[in-house]
């Protein structure tokens, strides 16, 4: 009984803190990549859960899953994070990559914002590459409340371990556009 019980709150208390979380969708797309996204909290306080897909017409392709927590303070938003990622290099073997990063936004007004996160994992954290690195940055602007359209950089690439070859997913300029509920 006891067991139920905390399950049912420990549900509870999920729900609730999740009730206020809008639920994004977005897509990028480089010269030689794609990217889609889906989130939970992305842009507001507090948790956030995300998920992805890239893939480089070149280079392979990555699976990922990110946590972290949004820290708002006057037009400022601070996000440190951990994301895993499922990564499929064109010309090297399979593998994995646990990365720490950190994020930052800022919105100037209602309409108009900046933003940039840098993600890295070391070779301890990856199986089967040596490191993985991803930097990105841009402007988003919000014509209307639920969508966002962005333009930005985005650098992405998994050093080869074992005399495998580098993969860059990303290196290029992107724009994309982002759907809040």
């Amino acid at each position: 009984m006891k067991k139920a019980m905390a399950l049912t709150c420990g549900l509870a208390l999920l729900a609730v803190a999740t009730s206020a979380q809008a639920i994004d969708g977005n897509v990028t797309i480089g010269k030689k990549y794609t990217n889609l996204n889906v989130g939970l909290g992305n842009s507001s306080p507090g948790l956030f859960l995300n998920g992805n897909w890239m893939r480089s017409n070149d280079d392979g392709s990555l699976l990922g899953l990110g946590l972290g927590y949004n820290f708002y303070y006057n037009g400022l938003m601070i996000s440190p994070g951990v994301k895993t990622m499922y990564v499929n290099p064109r010309e090297s073997r399979d593998g994995y990559a646990n990365a720490l990063g950190l994020g930052a936004s800022y919105s100037f007004n209602s309409l108009l914002g900046l933003y940039g996160s840098y993600y890295w994992a070391p070779g301890s954290f990856s199986h089967n590459i040596r490191s993985y690195q991803d930097i990105k940055g841009g402007v988003a602007f919000s014509p209307i409340p639920m969508l966002t359209l962005n333009a930005g950089y985005q650098y992405l690439v998994l050093h080869g371990k074992d005399n495998n070859k580098n993969s860059v997913l990303a290196d290029g300029p992107y724009i994309g556009a982002s759907l809040s509920f």
